[in-house]
C-alpha cells in the first residue's frame, strides 16, 4: 500500500469516528442531571428524616443545627462562595470580622449548644473554627483547667471570657520541640527578691513556633516553660504572659514576634513565632491549680500529677468528632457527583451513558468511605461521652477519695483511646478526602469543587495536638501495659475487654457452619477480638523479650515500636466497628436494616483490608476470606442503591457543602459553570497583556522563510 493511500485510509477512519449519527424521532429522551438525582431519592427504604434525627441525637438537635446553618448562610461575614479566590490577608481580615458575630454566643448559649454551633462552623470554615478555638479552646481552656479558682476569676474579670480587653493564644510548641512537651527549652526562673518569674528563650530552637493568633492578634498567651526555682527544675508549667499593649498593640519589652508565613491550609489563622528575652511576670501569673510556688519559693507538687492530663484530651476528642463530620462532607460531594455524572456505557442497548455510581469499581471506591463516615460519626459520639464522664469524675474526686484508683484507670483508658482514635480517624479521613477528590476525575483538581481545599485544611489534624505516629505509639504502649496486667489477673476495662479472655481467644478460629453466618455482628466482633488479642500479645511478648535481654523499659518499648503501631491500628479498627454495631443496636426499628448493611460493609471491608492478620492468626480460612471479599462487593451494590438517601441524612445544606459538584438537586454542570464565570468574569482586564504583546512583537533578526528540506520532495 502506498503512503498516499494509507494516509487516505487513516483519514477515512477518523472521519468515521467523528460522524454524527442522525437523530431519530423515536430516540428516547435522556435524563438530565436533576432527573438523575431525583430517581436516586425514590430508592430509599427508610425515612431519611428519621435517620437525621438519630444521627443528631433527636429532632430538637436537628432543628438547632438547621438554625445554625441558616444563620451562617445569611450572615454576610460568613460568605463562602468566593473563598477559593481570596488572598491570605483577605482571609485573615474576614476571620476577624466573624469574631464579633460569634463572640456574642459564648455567654448567650449553654456550652453544649455553643459546641454544636462551633462544630457546624468547622465544616464550612475550619480556619475560623481553629482561630476562635485558639482563644476559647486553648487559651481559655488552659485557664479553666490549670488556674486556681481565684486566678480564674481574675482573668475572667480581665476579659478572658468576654474577649474584651484581651485576646489569647497558646504558646506550647517550639521550633525544636513539638510532641516531646517535657523537652521544651523555654525557661521560667523564679526571682524570690522580686516575687516574679523571668520568662526566657535561651536558644533559637526554644522559639515558640506555630502559635495560632500570635502573629498579629493575641495580647496575652499561656506560655509553657520549664519551672526553675533555686536552681532546680520542676518540669514544664504554664504561665500567663502579656505580649502586646492592649491599646496601642505595640509589643511589650522583651517580646519579639513574627509571622511564620504561608501554610498548607487554614490561612485564616495568623500563626506566628515568639521569643522572650528576660520577660518578667508576677509569680501569680503561674497557673497554680496543680503545682504551686509560694512567696518564699517553696514548690508544692500535686499528689496526683496524672490528673493534669485530662484537659489535654479535649482537643483529641474534638478531632475524632471532626473526622466524622468532614468525612460526611467529602462523601456527599463525591456521591452526588457520581449519581449524575455519566461516562461511557456499560450497556450497548442503552441510549444514555452509565452513571459513575453504577460501575462496580466506583462502588468499591465510594461505598466503604460512606460506611467509614457513619462509623466515625458514632465513634465520635461515644468518645465524647467517654471524655465527659472522665471530666465529671476528675472534678468530683479528691486525691484521698477511695474512688481515686477508678478515676486514674478511667483517665488512662480515655487518654490512650483518644490518642489512638485521633490518629486512626484523622489519618483515615485525610485519605478518604483524597480518594473522594480523585473520584471526581479531572474536575477534582479544581478548587471550586471543594475537596482540594478540604484536604489542605484537614491535613494539619495529623500532626497537631500530637503527631499521629507518636499518639499511635502511646496507644500501643497502653495496650502492652493492659496485656501485662491481664496476664497478672487484673480485669481490663470495656475498651480492651478481649484481653480478659486471652485463654480462649488466642487460638480461636471462625467456627461458623456455613459462610453466610459470617454476616453477623457477633462473629465480626469476635474476629476483631481474636486478631487484636494476638497482635497485642505479639507487642507484649516483644517487649518482654527486650527486657530479658537487659534493656531498660524505655529502650524495650522503642524496640517493639513497630509491633505497638500494628497493635494500636488493629485495636482501633475493632473499636470503631464495635461502636458502630452498638449504635445500630440502639437505632429505631425502621433504620436498623439499612444501618446493618452499612455497618456490615464497614466491618467486612476493614477485615478485607487487613486480611493478612486474619489469615496469619487463622481466624479465617482462605476460602472464608474469599467469601468476605465477595460479600464486600455484594454490600457495595446494596449500599449503592441507597447511597443518596444515606448522605441526604447528613442534612448538610448546599451552603455547608460549598461545592457545585455536591449540590442537592444534582444540577452540577450549570452550578459549576456559573461559579467559574462569576469568579472569573469574561471580559475582565487581561492580567499580563503587555508581556504577551512584547513576546509576539519582538524583532527577529532572521526573517527569511524556512526552506523546504530536499528529502521531503522525494
Amino acid at each position: 500500500m502506498s503512503e498516499s493511500s494509507a494516509t487516505q485510509q487513516r483519514l477515512a477512519t477518523v472521519q468515521n469516528h467523528l460522524q454524527v449519527a442522525s437523530c431519530s424521532a423515536e430516540e428516547p429522551k435522556k435524563k438530565t442531571p436533576v432527573e438523575s438525582m431525583t430517581e436516586e431519592r425514590v430508592k430509599a427504604t427508610f425515612n431519611v428524616r428519621d435517620l437525621t434525627y438519630f444521627l443528631d441525637g433527636g429532632e430538637k438537635f436537628t432543628k438547632i443545627r438547621e438554625k445554625f446553618m441558616m444563620e451562617l448562610e445569611r450572615d454576610p461575614t460568613f460568605r463562602m462562595y468566593d473563598m477559593y479566590d481570596v488572598t491570605k490577608d483577605e482571609i485573615r481580615v474576614r476571620t476577624m470580622e466573624k469574631f464579633r458575630t460569634i463572640v456574642h454566643y459564648v455567654s448567650a448559649e449553654p456550652v453544649p449548644i455553643f459546641t454544636m454551633r462551633m462544630q457546624t462552623i468547622s465544616l464550612i470554615d475550619p480556619g475560623f473554627w481553629t482561630r476562635f478555638g485558639v482563644h476559647y479552646g486553648l487559651f481559655f481552656g488552659a485557664l479553666r483547667g490549670s488556674a486556681t479558682s481565684s486566678q480564674f476569676s481574675h482573668w475572667v474579670s480581665k476579659g478572658a471570657l468576654a474577649l474584651n480587653g484581651m485576646v489569647g493564644c497558646f504558646a506550647m510548641t517550639e521550633l525544636g520541640h513539638g510532641s516531646n512537651v517535657a523537652g521544651l527549652e523555654t525557661t521560667a526562673t523564679f526571682d524570690e527578691a522580686a516575687d516574679q518569674f523571668v520568662i526566657h528563650t535561651p536558644s533559637v530552637t526554644a522559639t515558640k513556633w506555630w502559635i495560632g493568633g500570635a502573629a498579629h492578634t493575641a495580647t496575652h498567651t499561656v506560655c509553657f516553660a520549664q519551672l526553675i526555682v533555686r536552681g532546680k527544675r520542676y518540669g514544664v508549667k504554664s504561665f500567663v504572659v502579656q505580649l502586646r499593649d492592649t491599646k496601642t498593640y505595640a509589643l511589650l519589652p522583651g517580646i519579639n514576634i513574627g509571622d511564620i508565613g504561608k501554610k498548607m491550609g487554614r490561612d485564616g489563622i495568623d500563626n506566628g513565632w515568639i521569643q522572650f528575652t528576660n520577660v518578667r511576670v508576677p509569680r501569680t501569673n503561674m497557673l497554680m491549680k496543680h503545682t504551686k510556688v509560694s512567696r518564699a519559693g517553696e514548690v508544692k507538687e500535686p499528689p496526683m500529677a496524672q490528673l493534669t492530663y485530662g484537659a489535654l484530651i479535649q482537643g483529641r476528642v474534638a478531632m475524632v468528632v471532626d473526622s466524622g463530620n468532614i468525612a460526611k462532607k467529602a462523601v456527599t460531594i463525591a456521591g452526588r457527583y457520581a449519581a449524575v455524572r455519566r461516562q461511557f456505557s456499560s450497556n450497548p442497548h442503552e441510549a444514555q451513558e452509565t452513571k459513575l455510581i453504577d460501575y462496580a469499581i466506583h462502588q468499591y471506591r465510594l461505598m466503604p468511605l460512606l460506611a467509614m463516615a457513619y462509623a466515625f460519626h458514632f465513634t465520635g459520639v461515644e468518645t465524647q461521652k467517654l471524655y465527659d464522664n472522665l471530666m465529671d469524675k476528675i472534678e468530683s474526686t479528691q486525691p484521698n477519695d477511695a474512688s481515686m484508683t477508678d478515676v486514674l484507670d478511667t483517665l488512662k483508658e480515655t487518654h490512650a483511646t483518644s490518642a489512638g482514635l485521633k490518629a486512626f480517624c484523622t489519618w483515615s479521613t485525610l485519605n478518604a478526602i483524597e480518594a473522594c477528590r480523585q473520584t471526581l476525575g479531572g474536575h477534582g483538581y479544581s478548587a471550586y469543587t471543594g475537596l482540594a481545599t478540604t484536604y489542605n485544611d484537614f491535613a494539619v489534624h495529623c500532626t497537631w495536638e500530637g503527631d499521629n505516629t507518636i499518639l499511635t505509639l502511646q496507644s500501643g504502649r497502653y495496650l502492652v501495659s493492659c496485656y501485662r496486667e491481664a496476664l497478672a489477673g487484673k480485669k481490663q476495662p470495656e475498651g480492651v475487654d478481649y484481653l480478659n479472655h486471652l485463654d480462649t481467644l488466642l487460638n480461636q478460629g471462625c467456627a461458623v457452619k456455613k459462610n453466610e453466618d459470617i454476616l453477623d455482628f457477633g462473629i465480626i466482633q469476635e474476629a476483631w477480638g481474636v486478631v487484636t488479642a494476638n497482635v497485642v500479645k505479639k507487642a507484649g511478648d516483644d517487649f518482654e523479650t527486650s527486657l530479658k535481654q537487659g534493656m531498660n523499659p524505655e529502650a524495650a518499648y522503642e524496640e517493639c515500636s513497630q509491633a505497638r503501631l500494628a497493635a494500636a491500628k488493629i485495636h482501633s479498627f475493632g473499636y470503631v466497628f464495635r461502636r458502630f454495631a452498638q449504635a445500630v443496636g440502639s437505632a429505631p426499628e425502621g433504620l436498623k436494616a439499612v444501618l446493618t448493611k452499612v455497618c456490615l460493609l464497614y466491618g467486612l471491608y476493614s477485615i478485607e483490608q487487613n486480611a493478612g492478620f486474619f489469615l496469619q492468626y487463622r481466624y479465617f480460612t482462605p476460602s472464608q476470606m474469599d467469601y468476605v471479599r465477595h460479600q464486600v462487593n455484594v454490600l457495595c451494590r446494596a449500599v449503592r442503591e441507597e447511597y443518596i438517601p444515606l448522605i441526604d441524612a447528613f442534612n448538610l445544606s448546599d451552603y455547608m457543602i460549598n461545592s457545585p459538584l455536591g449540590v442537592y438537586d444534582g444540577d452540577i454542570y450549570e452550578k459549576y459553570f456559573a461559579q467559574v464565570k462569576r469568579q472569573n468574569p469574561v471580559g475582565a482586564p487581561h492580567p499580563y497583556l503587555p508581556l504577551i504583546q512584547s513576546l509576539l512583537r519582538r524583532d527577529i533578526e532572521d526573517d527569511e522563510p524556512l526552506e523546504d528540506d530536499e528529502d521531503d520532495e522525494e
